[in-house]
């Protein structure tokens, strides 16, 4: 099959993300893309919003960022998967680009460069911090919208249900099969997580949480002690 006939699914987890959804959803708009929105049980009119921007697919699901992006790649028809974060949205040239870097059969996943929508210096250092970090061997993060062929999540039984780390787990489960790749073109996503918390602080709890994932710390105790930083 040649990187032409893949088809690709993208799937889209949210939870009360009416107002950010239209960026995702129009940003993955393509000939033979399938998008897919999983709401986690919205209260603003997310499944909604996503019926009236056409979204191939809407389904429900319990809440879980891995829970939503498990049940949307269950329910995908495409040959290659693509997690989208619901406030983020992907530039032009994305699939082409994605297809050139499938055409090596070595090539499992990967990611897209980080961009963030502000202007602030502060975010061009995280941008490169992430370039950084991924050219050193780390791991992509999941709002740098991982990609995998649909093959390698059947032959590991899907994603599982974690409270945190799902994202890092994925990127495991791409080194452990083949080849990541990160891709020039970039997914730019909203800086309103770091901007309510302060950028720097926001990088360093989620450099913080890399690092406890990385000496295998309790996931569940990690995901209390992120989230109740998230609501300080």
């Amino acid at each position: 099959m040649s990187t032409a006939d893949l088809s690709i699914s993208v799937v889209i987890p949210a939870l009360n993300e009416q107002e950010e959804l239209e960026h995702a959803l129009r940003s993955a708009r393509a000939e033979g893309v399938e998008r897919i929105v999983v709401d986690g049980g919205s209260v603003d009119g997310t499944a909604e919003t996503a019926r009236s921007l056409n979204a191939e697919r809407v389904l429900r699901s319990a809440p879980g960022r891995a829970l939503q992006m498990n049940a949307g790649y269950r329910a995908a028809s495409g040959d290659v998967i693509v997690f989208l974060h619901a406030d983020s949205w992907l530039e032009a040239g994305w699939l082409a680009c994605l297809r050139g870097a499938l055409q090596d059969p070595c090539v499992v996943g990967g990611a897209f460069a980080l961009r963030f929508a502000s202007r602030r210096w502060v975010y061009r250092f995280l941008e490169f911090g992430a370039w950084l970090r991924v050219r050193l061997g780390g791991p992509p993060y999941g709002d740098q919208a991982l990609f995998i062929r649909r093959a390698e999540l059947d032959a590991r039984g899907g994603i599982p249900g974690v409270p945190i780390f799902e994202d890092l787990d994925l990127v495991r489960i791409i080194r452990g099969s083949g080849r990541l790749v990160s891709l020039p073109v970039p997914v730019c996503t909203s800086p309103r997580r770091y901007e309510a918390r302060g950028p720097l602080r926001t990088w360093m709890r989620n450099t913080l949480a890399l690092l406890a994932y990385l000496i295998g710390l309790d996931r569940e105790r990690v995901a209390r002690w992120y989230r109740r930083g998230l609501e300080r």
